[in-house]
């Protein structure tokens, strides 16, 4: 790509990918980076104590550090009371523990900040407490939190939102399921087939906010009302929707997976697949096990014991912790982005066993959002709309950099690989009207003078000083999870690339042949259109029970285009023997084909119209005896224009037949007779 910017890192690709948290998150105007350049020194405030009789200046360390701490949490933190880092022994007495406690709440206070008690427990020499510290912001911004729903068909998935996002327990036959289906055939069934999109509001001091309105929740209100919100991604459990489960864990780029397992049923069906897709593409997963009320305690047993050796094997190496208090749940939250624990809940949407503590572990997520706000501007399309009275709308994920209204994007590729510029007309995130969206948020563009027809899925706007480019070619590094037998050169399949989802061909590979569980490097080359992909994008390469793994390691944005167009060359191979397209064309119109040109060119005096005639009067005859036709060798008798026509090309029209088809086959059924 050629830019001034520098070559992409693994820390700054995008969301969905591998990375520890943004280094980068502007809160009071001042970037993480610059603070880092000035070399603070915190050793004055590392003691244990420091907090309950701090002077003036390490005041203004603590404010400094917990300003740090915020802006690398993207707009919270939870501080710990009584540990120290200069490594003596934790613990404060009752009264060095409320005088924490109250210089900490006065920082709060300072930095606009609300603060939480999350815990408080004995330790070597005392107490320790944890506090959420939350930052306020706008009413029209809030912290999002992107969160997968998957797992096997009829693990509850959907009944499951149902009742946190409206707070009204299950009637046990599928009442809360119901508000959250979008197609006619899912109610019918009762079961998902397309991504759905739900929220849930926690307040600065992590109550819920959703209180529905006659049944339905008014997302512009809870969005107003909430300081974090977690993104429901609702994804099909049913093998047939694979191809969708797989779009929605790639191109919406979730921030955690949340895998359903129904305790009566155990770890059947897609449950392992949806498993897997989440560890190939580096997203941390808890385990929430629901229908504890109806199931028979010895078959909880059993399951979850299979639930802990699936999640120690081999190919997961989690640390399973069940949850079953509020102490657990601070620790799972905590401990959570290291991307080894796997918290698990037990919870029952009938008689809402364990809900708040799951409530409570959600409200504690951080964002993994990677990025920055300084970066220019790439947005990824997974959805396009046409509203009437708005014209043409597009949602997906903000990957890098701020859109404001009226900014100029660069939007492709096209079939060309080409871009054209477009202006923003509107932005809503939530179905809320604002004015900007940040790297890492989610949101709906309105644009101008742009067709539907034009835009697909897969589609990017970038900012102009990215000069982007499409490529028909990348190269990759792939891991065979599993195929039947070898994978060589020309092998085809489906790559989904971040909203990307189109087949292409293997070139070149660097071993001979691929089976399960070979590493490689390969030259992929796309089928149908270039795309706009860049180094450190985590791919999924799948064909049936076919599946690889991979990270794009150099895209090709000067290869050619793809000269495999079999369609194109056969139309042009048909003109260059048979002239042009309109003379082809006027000849269909007189009735009569290239073939039947040359015969007419070859006779030299038979009229065009005339043959047309004369093949509509055999199609004629022969329908009108209802049967196989008869060739009639003998000449008719009045028929002076045939035989004219026969004699000056020297041989008998229509195999033989100069009868006139204008004339009643009067002679034919006497012969029949």
């Amino acid at each position: 790509m050629n830019n001034n910017n520098p070559a992409p890192s693994p820390s700054n690709v995008g969301v969905g990918i591998k990375c520890a948290r943004s280094n980068i998150f502007n809160v009071d105007g001042l970037p993480t980076q610059l603070q880092q350049q000035l070399n603070i020194d915190y050793a004055s405030i590392r003691a244990k104590d420091v907090l309950v009789n701090p002077t003036e200046a390490q005041l203004q360390l603590l404010k400094r550090r917990l300003l740090d701490r915020i802006a690398d949490s993207c707009g919270e933190t939870i501080y710990e009371i009584g540990v120290g880092e200069d490594g003596s022994d934790s613990g404060l007495n009752a009264e060095q523990f409320e005088a924490s406690m109250e210089t900490l709440r006065q920082l709060s206070v300072a930095i606009d900040a609300d603060m939480v008690k999350l815990r408080e427990r004995p330790s070597e020499k005392g107490k320790i407490g944890q506090f959420l510290l939350r930052k306020h912001i706008d009413t029209t911004d809030f912290m999002e939190i992107r969160v997968a729903v998957v797992g096997n068909v009829d693990a509850g998935k959907s009944t499951l939102l149902g009742v946190l996002t409206h707070g009204e327990l299950d009637n046990g036959r599928g009442h809360a399921r119901q508000r959250l289906f979008r197609h006619k055939h899912e109610i019918e069934s009762g079961r998902t087939s397309s991504v759905g999109n739900d929220i849930l509001g926690f307040d600065g001091i992590g109550n819920v906010v959703n209180k529905p309105d006659h049944g339905h929740l008014d997302w512009v209100k809870i969005c107003e009302k909430s300081a974090k919100v977690i993104t429901f991604i609702d994804l099909a459990g049913h093998e047939r929707y694979l191809k969708t489960t797989v779009f929605g864990m790639t191109g919406h780029a979730p921030d955690f997976g949340m895998l359903m397992i129904g305790a009566n049923a155990g770890i059947i069906g897609m449950t392992k697949e949806h498993l897997g897709l989440a560890l190939a593409l580096a997203v941390p997963v808890f385990v929430v096990v629901t229908k504890i009320d109806m199931c028979p305690p010895n078959v909880l047993q059993d399951n979850m014991k299979l639930l802990f050796k699936m999640l120690k094997s081999q190919g997961c190496r989690k640390v399973p912790v069940v949850v079953r208090t509020q102490d657990d749940v601070v620790l799972s939250a905590t401990n959570f982005v290291s991307e080894r624990l796997c918290p698990i809940f037990q919870v029952s949407n009938v008689n809402g066993d364990n809900l708040e503590l799951l409530k409570m572990f959600l409200n504690l997520l951080s964002t993994r959002m990677a990025g920055s706000e300084n970066l220019p501007a790439e947005f990824q399309i997974d959805d396009v709309y046409s509203v009437p009275g708005v014209g043409t709308v597009v949602s997906g994920t903000c990957l890098q950099g701020t859109i404001k209204l009226n900014d100029v994007l660069m939007l492709g590729p096209n079939a060309v690989g080409s871009f054209v510029p477009i202006t923003i007309k509107s932005i809503h995130r939530k179905r809320m009207n604002v004015e900007r969206v940040r790297c890492g948020q989610t949101a709906s563009f309105a644009l101008k003078k742009i067709k539907r027809a034009y835009l697909r899925k897969g589609m990017v706007m970038v900012s102009p000083e990215l000069k982007p480019q499409a490529c028909w070619e990348f190269e990759g590094e792939i891991l065979v999870l599993h195929h039947p037998t070898t994978i060589s050169a020309r092998y085809q399949a489906m790559v989904h690339c971040g909203s990307i989802r189109q087949t292409a061909s293997i070139v070149h590979m660097s071993r001979e042949c691929l089976r399960t569980g070979d590493k490689a490097h390969v030259k992929f080359r796309f089928i149908k259109q270039p795309e706009y992909i860049r180094a450190g994008q985590r791919l999924v390469f799948r064909e049936g029970r076919t599946k690889a793994v991979g990270n794009i390691l150099r895209p090709m944005p000067h290869a050619a285009a793809s000269p495999y167009r079999p369609k194109p060359a056969k139309m042009q191979s048909r003109a260059h023997h048979n002239g042009s397209n309109s003379a082809n064309n006027q000849q269909r119109h007189n009735g009569q084909g290239s073939s039947s040109a040359a015969t007419a060119a070859a006779a030299g005096s038979k009229d065009p119209g005339e043959d047309s005639k004369q093949n509509g009067g055999d199609r004629r005859e022969g329908s009108r005896r209802g049967g196989k036709r008869k060739r009639n060798n003998r000449p008719a008798i009045n028929s002076s224009s045939s035989m004219a026509g026969a004699g000056a090309s020297g041989a008998p029209v229509n195999g033989g037949s100069c009868s006139n088809p204008m004339e009643p086959a009067s002679s034919e059924p006497k012969q029949q007779n």
